[in-house]
């Protein structure tokens, strides 16, 4: 994957929330197709990462370049960008008042501005992607969590991004509907799907993604290949948080 172009590259960013530093200088760079898993302890800064990638946080210093522009330059059209970067959140996000075609099909005709039936026609097929086309006219209160995270998935799909950030996309889902949501990420990764992936997830970690960076007190401790850092990590605090996590989850990192 050497050849492939880099689609995000994070230069030493920084954030503050009064006198806590949450990010401490963090670098790294993601190429076209390539899924990277963030892991590490609540309260370290990955949520608040994900955020200065998008734009919803604006970071104290650093940069991010989407695809060679720097987004966190301040003459770049943030709404434009966000474009580019899906989100999926823990909580879903959805519309509650909107049938799951509606909120996959929304951003398609307000911000894309393509025609209705046009749009209707993408947000089922971003639907049946995520095995859901049945479920279309439905609505949030009506669908599991797990189903409701994969609209939000599709909703995302849907506006052709260059990068789709997920986070903790599973961890406010009861533990029978987690498979469901993982299992539609490892198809989107392996069709190609550019992912940064904040998540405890380990199975998911170790069968899907490229690498894996761990983080923890707003820096960036270690990362590599997951068989690398789950067999042989080098720092002691990146053992310690991988014993914890397989002593919660087991060996497979999964719930």
């Amino acid at each position: 994957m050497s050849d492939k172009t880099i689609i995000l590259k994070i230069e030493d960013i920084h954030k503050s929330y009064g006198k806590e530093k949450v990010l401490k200088g963090i670098s790294f760079s993601v190429k076209e197709g390539e899924t990277k898993v963030i892991i590490g302890p609540s309260g370290t800064g990955k949520s608040t990462l994900l955020r200065c990638i998008n734009g919803l946080t604006k970071p104290d210093k650093g940069h991010v370049w989407l695809d060679g522009v720097e987004i966190t330059n301040s003459n770049v059209n943030l709404d434009r960008v966000r474009q580019s970067i899906g989100m999926v959140f823990q909580n879903f996000n959805l519309f509650t008042h909107l049938t799951a075609l509606d909120n996959v099909r929304i951003g398609l005709v307000k911000v894309k501005k393509l025609p209705r039936d046009v749009a209707t026609e993408k947000a089922i097929a971003m639907l049946k992607k995520v095995g859901l086309e049945k479920k279309a006219h439905l609505y949030p209160a009506q669908l599991s969590g797990g189903q409701q995270q994969r609209v939000s998935i599709a909703r995302a799909l849907a506006m052709d991004p260059k990068l789709i950030l997920f986070d903790e996309p599973t961890s406010a889902l009861d533990p029978e509907l987690i498979g469901e949501v993982l299992y539609v990420m490892k198809n989107l990764a392996e069709s190609g799907m550019t992912m940064v992936v904040v998540s405890h997830e380990m199975g998911f970690a170790r069968s899907v993604c490229d690498e894996i960076i761990f983080l923890d007190k707003g820096v960036v401790v270690e990362q590599g290949p997951p068989d690398v850092l789950f067999n042989h990590p080098r720092n002691k605090r990146t053992r310690e948080f991988l014993c914890k996590i397989s002593e919660l989850y087991g060996e497979s990192g999964e719930r």
